[in-house]
């Protein structure tokens, strides 16, 4: 089955075409805040690499989240579109998808990603001969707060995601290892496997259904509360 996975979430814009778990092309580009300008040619650009079609794609998929609001709805909006009219759908973990990345690395796996507001974006993982076990969900948290929670484990712990020289800095315990470079920020192919096995699970969705998932609310939205609630408590006539 041909499966095109995508990841907008964060700094980098990844695209990939696999063929079940055989990857056919793949693609990353440092896109900063210009994901909505270089993911559709990225694809174009896999298709036409591998002589493949939008048309034989039998599942389309992407991290639906967390990570950056437009980066999130830029990717859910991409295949949503591109797999209108029936095409199977499956929105995946972002963190997931980053811990899959170091699935083959036996120890704890903690992907970070920079939420702002003096936290990130975090789930933990166990890693054992290249199968995950989740052990928390996907939360917002500070750094203090992760640091107190690894404290507890003495297998080696990894992290990546954008959020990887912010965890590295503020935790310092003796079990952390270093990262391998080319597997701390996102990649479309760790998507893609994972909506292989949502497939193979029967547990993907309509484009209609596919839906983001954001953990927080928009910036826009939480100013737009604090001045209600500000307004609700200032005292009549000031």
């Amino acid at each position: 089955m041909l499966i095109l996975a995508l990841d907008s979430t964060a700094q980098v814009a990844t695209a990939a075409l696999c063929e079940d778990e055989t990857v056919l092309a793949a693609k990353t580009v440092e896109a900063g805040r210009t994901q909505s300008e270089i993911l559709l040619p990225m694809i174009e650009g896999l298709y036409a690499e591998t002589g493949h079609s939008v048309r034989e794609t039998g599942l389309f998929a992407c991290s639906a989240g967390p990570g950056s609001f437009t980066g999130v709805r830029i990717g859910v909006a991409t295949v949503k579109g591109l797999a209108f009219g029936g095409t199977p759908c499956a929105g995946v973990s972002t963190l997931e998808a980053l811990a899959c990345n170091l699935r083959n690395q036996n120890g704890i796996l903690s992907p970070v990603m920079d939420a702002r507001r003096g936290q990130v974006y975090n789930a933990l993982f166990s890693a054992k001969d290249g199968r995950l076990t989740r052990l928390t969900p996907d939360r917002a948290l500070s750094l203090e707060e992760l640091c107190r929670e690894l404290e507890r484990f003495r297998e080696a712990i990894y992290f990546c995601g954008d959020g990887y020289a912010l965890a590295r800095k503020a935790i310092s315990l003796p079990s952390v290892q270093d990262t391998p470079a080319d597997l701390v920020a996102q990649n479309a192919v760790s998507v893609a496997y994972l909506a292989l096995m949502q497939f193979r699970a029967g547990k993907t969705v309509s484009d209609s259904s596919l839906r983001p998932f954001y953990l927080r609310l928009p910036q826009a939205e939480r100013e737009r509360r604090e001045r209600l609630k500000l307004s609700e408590d200032r005292p009549e006539g000031k």
